[in-house]
């Protein structure tokens, strides 16, 4: 028996990976959050599997539902919305698993952050404007935040950030980045990224509250960076025609040539 714990991708059926497909598709148990996690994906499941929307269980409930599926052998689909390496509480659950000695597995999905660069068509690390992306969140009441990884500390870098779980707080965002971004900076929200009723509001740190304006609210990612909205950025040297690399070759006496080239 075998736990085996799934990104299930942003909100667009078609996201979940074909791992994660299969992976339902064998396990006569499903849990899954009810609260983002997409219907349509239990369609995967097997006939007559037991499916458990976890969204109004606490921690012991979900896990004594995974130790009766162990009792009985049973291998478990855990769904999780998104991946799974940030903000899933999937660890507390690692946790009691290991002390009982339940096996599982950890198949990554199809995060927010992309779903939502896909939907504004950008890429956010662009040559010198910026080769880094901070995914972070702003204080809520389920977890707070360290002191040291405050907005306010992450802006000196001026990276792209991808706020997650703080639509509530975009009064605060405005504030703690604006010193750093500068008023005209670039903001995207991007609500439910890939569901079918997906929406984007493009503004910048001085108009962006007065264009989200209270209509957005819970499954939001804020998104903010110069990236956004750049059009005259330096091109990569990777594919630039004179860059030696092991693929491309620039002569025979690129380090990357084969002997007797």
């Amino acid at each position: 028996m075998t736990v085996h714990f799934i990104g299930a991708g942003p909100g667009a059926p078609d996201l979940l990976t074909l791992r994660g497909r299969d992976l339902i598709a064998a396990s006569p148990v499903c849990l899954y959050a009810g609260s983002l996690v997409p219907p349509e994906l239990l369609s995967h499941c097997p006939p007559g599997a037991r499916i458990v929307n976890t969204a109004p269980l606490d921690l012991d409930a979900i896990i004594a539902d995974i130790a009766a599926a162990h009792a009985l052998g049973q291998d478990v689909a855990r769904l999780h919305s998104g991946d799974l390496s940030i903000w899933s509480a999937m660890g507390e659950q690692l946790r009691r698993l290991r002390a009982m000695a339940i096996p599982f597995t950890i198949t990554p999905g199809v995060p927010a952050f992309a779903a939502a660069a896909a939907a504004l068509e950008a890429e956010l690390t662009l040559p010198q404007l910026s080769q880094s992306l901070i995914l972070t969140r702003t204080p809520g009441r389920a977890s707070a935040m360290p002191t040291a990884e405050s907005l306010a500390h992450f802006a000196v870098t001026r990276a792209t950030l991808a706020i997650h779980l703080s639509i509530h707080n975009l009064a605060r965002v405005v504030a703690d980045l604006t010193p750093a971004y500068g008023a005209d900076c670039p903001v995207a929200v991007v609500w439910r990224a890939s569901w079918p009723d997906q929406r984007i509001v493009r503004a910048t740190l001085a108009t962006i509250e007065a264009a989200v304006a209270g209509g957005l609210e819970r499954t939001a990612l804020i998104l903010v960076g110069h990236v956004l909205e750049a059009q005259d950025f330096t091109e990569s040297s990777l594919y630039a025609p004179g860059y030696d690399r092991r693929f491309r070759p620039q002569d025979a006496m690129s380090r990357f040539a084969e002997p007797g080239a």
